[in-house]
């Protein structure tokens, strides 16, 4: 076991010769292990369901915490309140949203991880950490990418994010031209 940035205990693959194979996949068998993953299946309330859509001409990453229950139930990415919020946020329709010509949808965690006291938990670590970067690796047009939240601001900005997600988000000019920070997958911050 090892620390991420938000110093939680992560699963780091066992043989760096497994991460070399994954990116040496094509991206199409990229996502059927990704779709067949059971790594933390013992850790989630229902069977794995992993929600992502990414593809090579992506020109623009969105990259939020994990899937709730609507969107494990749809199978989807963003496929509720928060989706909503974020399409016009962006003034994007649902057909530019979910066109991988456009965006790349890929959540820190691909499963639902279940109810929490507060809401639900936080995105398992497993699937950032074996998936995220052979995931990047297949995406070359990739100009910008949405940081929605801490995990996700945490994962890709390591030690340059500040102390709190507030602090992340009021700085977030320091993070162009590669990344725009948000503050939470739930937008109801700044958009509810």
């Amino acid at each position: 076991m090892s620390k991420n940035p938000l110093g939680q205990d992560t699963v780091r693959p066992h043989n760096k010769d497994i991460e070399i194979c994954q990116r040496r996949l094509s991206a199409s068998e990229l996502k059927r292990n990704i779709k067949a993953c059971t790594l933390c299946e013992a850790d989630l309330p229902f069977p794995p369901k992993p929600t992502f859509s990414f593809s090579a001409r992506s020109k623009i990453l969105i990259v939020g915490q994990a899937p709730g229950i609507k969107v494990h139930e749809s199978g989807i990415p963003w496929n509720d309140a928060s989706g909503d919020r974020l399409r016009v946020w962006m003034k994007v329709s649902k057909e530019q949203f979910y066109n991988t010509k456009y965006f790349s949808i890929v959540p820190m965690g691909f499963c639902y991880p279940g109810k929490g006291k507060s809401g639900d938990l936080p995105p398992r670590p497993e699937c950032a950490e074996k998936w995220m970067s052979p995931i990047l690796d297949k995406l070359p047009k990739r100009q910008i990418t949405l940081l929605i939240g801490q995990y996700a601001q945490a994962w890709f900005l390591q030690s340059r994010k500040k102390a709190t997600l507030t602090e992340t988000v009021k700085n977030w000019k320091l993070y162009l031209p590669h990344y725009f920070v948000l503050p939470t997958h739930h937008l109801a911050i700044i958009f509810g």
